[in-house]
């Protein structure tokens, strides 16, 4: 008698969201860079070439990869556990009230379902994972920093997540989950995820810039615009749990988007 075939099990439906401008309702990056400046930490001239960088990211002539790289080269010899203390308190003080509750909907919406929610990010984790934490998403992928001994090198690891880079990031984590990518969902703010909206079946614009609500209008894809977040009172309790690391909208209705989608 030949042994019983063994079933596979069944795909799993990935929920994807980038950070900022979907999550919350602020550049990341800018609001560090508030944050040393207001701390002394860095210099008014370095509080402008931040903000300029910002500008030139939103204008679409940002070379991203080397930013990042000279970025990251002012952390260099500085102690891992230093800077997730120091960001765990820029969180609290300047980022988890910018959190859009929409958007945290739309998290729960996606565990209810069974959905395998994912924060994809092109910053680092000790700025992805406090919101991760304060959302409950146990997973979260982000761009890279090299440590040896316990303190940055300055040195990134390549790809940068961004672009393509979140790409090849997720695809080593779909791998691992046994996650099916045409029958699931990525929400994001920006045209320069276009490269990872192109290969779910569920793409979202979520608070769209305009290159990118123009490309969704005209694949027909869902838009979401969020509520502008109310300032969280201190004595607001936190929610949910503690996260593994791996490495009213505007739209017609509420709840999960439609599965319908353009071919392109």
């Amino acid at each position: 008698m030949a042994p019983p075939a063994q079933s596979r099990p069944l795909p799993r439906v990935g929920a994807f969201f980038d950070m900022d401008k979907t999550l919350i309702a602020e550049n990341s990056a800018s609001l560090f860079v508030q944050y040393r400046y207001q701390r002394g930490e860095i210099s008014g001239v370095d509080l402008l070439k931040g903000l300029g960088a910002y500008l030139q990211y939103k204008l679409g002539v940002l070379d991203i990869r080397n930013w990042t790289q000279n970025t990251m080269l002012q952390f260099r010899g500085r102690g891992e556990d230093e800077l997730e203390a120091e960001a765990n308190r820029w969180f609290d003080e300047m980022v988890a009230e910018t959190i859009y509750p929409e958007a945290e909907a739309l998290v729960r919406e996606h565990e209810s379902a069974g959905h395998v929610v994912v924060i994809v990010s092109g910053a680092t984790k000790f700025v992805v994972r406090p919101l991760a934490r304060r959302l409950g998403i146990p997973h979260f992928l982000f761009t890279r920093l090299e440590v040896e001994s316990g303190r940055f090198t300055g040195r990134v690891i390549e790809p940068v997540c961004f672009g393509e880079g979140k790409i090849y990031w997720l695809q080593q984590f779909i791998e691992a989950q046994g996650i099916d990518l045409a029958k699931s969902y990525f929400y994001t703010d920006s045209i320069t995820d276009l490269p990872l909206l192109s290969i779910v079946g569920h793409p979202v614009a979520a608070n769209p810039d305009p290159l990118l609500y123009r490309v969704a209008v005209r694949r027909r894809w869902p838009v979401r615009f969020f509520r502008e977040p109310e300032p969280v009172r201190a004595d607001d309790p936190p929610t949910r749990s503690q996260p593994t690391v791996e490495g009213s909208s505007r739209d017609a209705a509420g709840g999960l988007p439609p599965t319908t989608r353009d071919a392109n």
